[in-house]
């Protein structure tokens, strides 16, 4: 572990195309160009030794550290007090254009002395595709270029006096006064050779960002009692959309493991259809409508693709990349040693090919939800909806693998027909309220007869609670969804007695275990940590089941867990440590659905439904 810092060490900065990762220290240890599921040039997080890095720190080692983000923006500021002065590396990707997919990006590392006399040191160091293709070095007057193939990357700002070369790698020195402030900018697809950056240029271009990012956080119609988790939590979310299509990464990472030296290390880089469609439900809760209309355009494609090429994972697939294409293909960088040595190291993700029965009834219950906030479906859409409901009835009562992608073969997940019950309750709901042609006899069939077997199959009186699939004693917190989509009225002696179960078994200090792996074998070995969102789903199922001190306390607490910044990962450890891919889009994404419908309920009441899902 000395050779990695903690997974929660880091922020995020990012051009809405692709991010990277910027430790505590100082270092850029993971970046992916031109998009977010590229091939990496800086991996250090994945091999210290094979991935690459970018860092800036003092020259002097005896600092402290503290990092934050500039107040309403995704500009990252590490400070480093050291004996003689202090200094502040301010990093950023300035945002031009994000809705035109470009090669070009670039990073932007400001540096400055606020207080005495400070010296820093930098590194750069790229490996090109995960450390798979050599480099070589052009050094010049003002900077430096990183040949490799057809990508090239530029190092603008420190002069040749500041710069030499390490190998193929450069390193150089930079001593500064309070008041003096200096830089570098890495940029691909350079339509110049380097050139010497001033501090107006640097300083200019970090306003123009900040006030990118603050005219879009205005827009938000949060006044809530948290109102600062809930922006960060926004803007996380923004900073993983690809914007020309309007995408959103499940996290801008791969291979972080949900157990340090565990095999359960996947590539998030892609946009599942379950994400994009509680994405809507998020934005349109703080009024980021044109967010919400990008993910449900982007949503609605996948449908009418997806109908055209049905196949044995149904009409939806599980995920795509974020321009669309559906090529996932699963393959381990067995060169990388992996995070604190969690190997396997995966890019692509070959889930892809699941059949997880829920997405459907996810996708259909945002676009009704959108539709009511005037994201209206025209003939078009209805139509793809129509024939996708005709294929869910044909196919909704059979095995599959379930919301949380296990590999340990198919089974009749409650929560897949929980989801499907709402597929066919909002096309019958949309179908009465918009007067559109509808097979509403067959879809009503359909929509009680899974009530009935949820009520039968999905419920185990031993237990007496709703179980994780039919025939098991295993609880799922999955389950969190029942009262927030309607299916159960929160106050049902049954719905109460199943949260009862859950607080006994899945619930640690307010933190929730998604399900128990060694009850329920997965496929995979090991364990994993509390899930981050199940803990968000439990708090507004406590709110709507009337236990709202119990929903605030346990929201407050979450909240601790969070990193420096305010970012979370997938899960929290045992000791509070950030595990799994970072920052994961479906954690901020809860957390802002849970402040939403606290903050309501709070105001208003138990029980209340504040997103209007129903």
């Amino acid at each position: 572990m000395d050779r990695y810092p903690p997974i929660a060490d880091h922020g995020l900065i990012g051009d809405l195309q692709t991010a990277a990762l910027v430790s505590a220290q100082g270092t850029v240890d993971w970046f992916c160009i031109p998009r977010f599921d590229s091939p990496s040039v800086f991996a250090s997080l994945l091999d210290h030794d094979r991935g690459g890095h970018f860092r800036i720190a003092p020259t002097d080692p005896n600092y402290v550290v503290k990092q934050l983000y500039l107040p309403e923006s995704a500009v990252l500021i590490t400070r480093f007090m050291t004996p003689a002065g202090v200094g502040e590396l301010i990093d950023f990707m300035p945002i031009d254009h994000p809705e035109r997919a470009s090669d070009r990006h670039r990073l932007v590392r400001v540096l400055r002395c606020v207080r005495g006399r400070i010296g820093f040191a930098m590194e750069c160091a790229p490996r090109f595709d995960y450390g798979r293709q050599s480099h070589k070095l052009e050094l010049t007057e003002h900077g430096a270029v990183f040949h490799a193939g057809m990508l090239s990357l530029t190092l603008h700002g420190f002069g040749r006096r500041a710069m030499h070369p390490k190998g193929d790698d450069v390193e150089g020195t930079l001593e500064l006064e309070a008041g003096d402030a200096g830089g570098v900018m890495l940029e691909s697809a350079a339509d110049g050779p380097p050139r010497t950056l001033t501090a107006d240029e640097l300083l200019g271009l970090m306003e123009d960002t900040t006030r990118f990012w603050r005219h879009w956080l205005r827009q938000s119609t949060y006044t809530g009692r948290w109102r600062e988790m809930v922006a960060r939590s926004a803007i996380t979310l923004k900073l993983m959309t690809y914007a020309p299509t309007g995408a959103l990464v499940a996290a801008p990472t791969t291979g972080l493991p949900e157990q340090a030296g565990g095999e359960r290390n996947w590539d998030y880089r892609f946009t599942w259809v379950r994400d994009a469609s509680f994405s809507i439900h998020a934005l349109l809760g703080l009024g980021f409508t044109e967010e919400a209309w990008a993910f449900a355009r982007w949503l609605g494609d996948r449908t009418r693709e997806g109908i055209g090429s049905v196949n044995d994972s149904g009409p939806l697939r599980l995920m795509f990349r974020v321009d669309g294409s559906s090529d996932l293909k699963e393959e381990t960088l067995d060169h990388f040693e992996g995070y604190a040595g969690s190997s396997p190291v995966r890019i692509g993700n070959d889930a892809s090919g699941q059949l997880q029965l829920d997405i459907i009834g996810e996708a259909i219950d945002a676009l009704y939800l959108g539709d009511r906030h005037n994201l209206r479906i025209g003939h078009p859409g209805w139509t793809y909806l129509q024939r996708i409901a005709g294929w869910l009835s044909e196919h909704w009562d059979q095995p599959e693998e379930g919301i949380w992608e296990t590999r340990g073969g198919r089974q009749e997940f409650t929560y897949g027909r929980l989801m499907s019950w709402v597929a066919f309750d909002r096309m019958i709901r949309l179908a009465a309220e918009l007067g559109r042609p509808a097979d509403l006899r067959r879809w009503t069939t359909e929509r009680d007869t899974i009530y009935q077997q949820i009520m039968e199959k999905g419920w185990n009186p031993q237990r007496r609670a709703f179980v994780q699939h039919y025939g098991s004693e295993v609880l799922d917190a999955s389950l969190l969804m029942m009262p927030l989509v309607g299916f159960v009225v929160p106050t049902d002696p049954m719905w109460l007695s199943t949260l009862d179960a859950m607080d006994r078994e899945l619930v640690s200090d307010s933190l929730v275990y998604r399900y128990n792996p060694s009850a329920s074998p997965d496929g995979l070995r090991g364990s994993e940590g509390t899930f981050s969102m199940c803990t968000f789903w439990y708090v507004d199922a406590l709110a709507r089941s009337g236990r709202l001190e119990q929903a605030r306390l346990a929201f407050e607490k979450m909240l601790t867990y969070a990193n420096h910044v305010g970012l979370f990962a997938e899960e929290i450890g045992l000791t509070g440590e950030q595990l799994g891919n970072f920052p994961q889009a479906f954690t901020h994404l809860s957390l802002i659905n849970a402040a939403v419908n606290l903050d309501y309920q709070l105001d208003h009441g138990a029980g209340v439904d504040p997103v209007q899902r129903r």
